[in-house]
């Protein structure tokens, strides 16, 4: 009892605050603003969360685009008087002992970029080359966004600027005269659109109280599936022209940030720890009052991290800014550091597996929009089992059994692979139900190991690197998906060999993870000083506690 009053009375004095003179300064952390006058989930943050979310759409359909802009056509057919097979539906693996110009795709030579530039035979592995690299442009764009929106870009005009160069590079996809021009624009586009997730996913998060944290990380994740469930709709009509495609696509993101975004607020720990106190105050009693709060105190002031004695002190500006001169740095800080790489050797593989199972479907005995959209449609379980789970289960459990439960459908897969392999009949518009079902388990499965590893990356880092370690593992996860194509690729050759590979690397995935501390329930911390010192003193009380109970 007595260290609570200390500790109410330290809130109201910090700083040498008299309690009889003047009014008193009520110092608080945001989680506590956030809980105590905000609201930890008010209507405020839940349009702030959807404008937000919206964004992921358009990362979802520029990722997966290339599905169908880069698929392989089901059938040819010969030209009249040239050849005596009178299929109009044959295998395309016997075209390469055909003379060129003597047979055409039956679906045209624009519909997608294999038909148009002839990545078939001995250039099959070229067709791989673009999604590679547009994983490699996620990559590198990754950290480069990440930096940018942890010190001064911010969250909100990172993703706005993600989303208008999405736009511009994606319009410049669709005018590309070859291969080399269209996966150099394929890279643009990758690196282009490596903010949005990072940042869409730390803004929604940052915005609403430590309960919610898990379920509003999933709900960027159902935008996701929303633009992967779309993106077949997008594609049909346009399947004879990949090129339209694009630039259809290109138009979504541009509108968003020029019409949507503007209404979204900046994130107020990132604008605490930048030193901008008054605006961070201003978005929470923003947040207050439309969730119909009263407005907040006005001796209230915000307990700023930088603040601590590891940090140097903040500088001010010639406008009276004050900037935090922030010396910590996560990978010279030796927990954070190695928390990291095991965030990132998982990511690999999550990312390996998850990318790599969606580009993999032109490999089940499947007409490809039927198999897009059943994949999509997958995400919605995955996802909203994933934000059930999340408000009760510890997250390294959660991420583990959904990691064992998509290798054990993709090795299971390998036995119908096999079967479908011997039986094909020159067409991918049937084929067994089985393996469908069952790579669209495993597809869930990764789905929600996806999804739970990202909210799992931003409760295990503080505030002033959280955007840096999410970024940090969005490239590992972009390092795995630049594999993937080359595999997809060789599945073409030997379908069971690509579905064993991904249910390798999701065992490894899965078992990684066992090596993370659990994050249920903790705080949000602001600076790595705090958090080690924090999780010490928690570690130090759980084992005091274990000893009484043992005694």
């Amino acid at each position: 009892m007595l260290g609570t009053m200390m500790e109410e009375e330290q809130k109201l004095v910090k700083g040498g605050t008299n309690l009889e003179g003047s009014e008193a300064k009520l110092e608080l952390t945001v989680d506590e603003v956030v809980e105590e006058y905000v609201g930890s989930l008010g209507f405020s943050q839940l349009v702030h969360v959807l404008l937000v979310s919206l964004a992921w759409i358009f990362d979802a359909q520029s990722t997966l685009v290339t599905i169908f802009s880069d698929a392989q056509p089901s059938a040819w057919r010969c030209k009249s008087g040239f050849c005596n097979n009178s299929s109009s539906s044959s295998s395309t693996g016997s075209v390469c002992e055909l003379v060129p110009g003597t047979w055409e795709w039956v679906g045209g030579h624009t519909s997608s970029i294999i038909a148009e530039w002839n990545l078939i035979c001995d250039r099959r592995f070229l067709a791989a080359v673009p999604a590679s690299v547009y994983f490699l442009g996620s990559l590198i764009g990754s950290g480069v966004y990440g930096h940018l929106s942890d010190t001064w870009l911010g969250r909100k005009r990172s993703v706005q600027l993600s989303c208008i160069l999405t736009s511009i590079t994606a319009f410049a996809t669709s005018l590309s005269p070859n291969i080399w021009t269209y996966a150099f624009f394929r890279f643009t586009n990758g690196f282009a659109r490596s903010g949005i997730g990072i940042c869409c996913l730390v803004l929604t998060t940052e915005s609403v109280g430590r309960k919610w944290r898990g379920q509003v990380g999933q709900y960027g994740f159902f935008f996701f599936t929303i633009g992967f469930l779309t993106l077949p709709l997008v594609a049909y009509p346009t399947r004879t022209h990949w090129r339209s495609l694009y630039k259809l696509l290109s138009l979504l993101p541009l509108a968003y940030s020029v019409l949507i975004l503007p209404l979204v607020s900046e994130s107020p720990r990132w604008l605490l720890i930048r030193g901008r106190t008054k605006e961070a105050l201003q978005v929470l009693d923003r947040f207050a009052r439309l969730n119909g709060k009263q407005k907040l105190p006005t001796n209230l002031t915000l307990t700023n991290p930088s603040g601590s004695s590891n940090v140097a002190p903040c500088t001010t500006s010639e406008g009276g800014e004050r900037t935090p001169n922030n010396k910590e740095n996560l990978w010279t800080t030796k927990w954070a550091a190695i928390r990291m790489v095991t965030v990132m050797l998982a990511g690999f593989g999550v990312g390996f597996v998850y990318y790599g199972v969606q580009l993999n479907v032109e490999n089940l005995n499947f007409n490809l929009y039927v198999s897009v959209a059943l994949n999509a449609l997958m995400e919605i379980p995955a996802v909203v089992i994933g934000t059930f789970l999340l408000g009760f289960t510890n997250r390294r459990l959660l991420l583990s059994v959904s990691s064992y439960i998509a290798a054990v459908s993709s090795i299971l897969c390998t036995f119908f692979s096999h079967r479908g392999k011997t039986s094909k009949v020159h067409s991918n518009h049937g084929g067994s139900w089985a393996q469908l079902i069952i790579e669209a388990i495993g597809f869930m499965g990764a789905s929600t190991t996806f999804d739970i590893l990202y909210i799992y990356c931003v409760e295990l880092f503080p505030t002033n690197v959280r955007n840096f370690a999410v970024s940090m593992l969005r490239q590992a996860i972009m390092l795995g998906a630049s594999v993937a194509p080359l595999l997809v690729v060789l599945g073409r050759l030997s379908p069971s060999l690509s579905f064993f590979v991904f249910g390798a690397f999701s065992i490894s995935s899965g078992v990684l993870s066992l090596w993370l501390p659990e994050t249920r329930n903790a705080p949000l911390y602001e600076t790595l000083k705090q958090q080690e010192e924090e999780e010490k003193h928690n570690w130090v009380s759980h084992n005091d506690c274990a000893l009484e109970l043992g005694q």
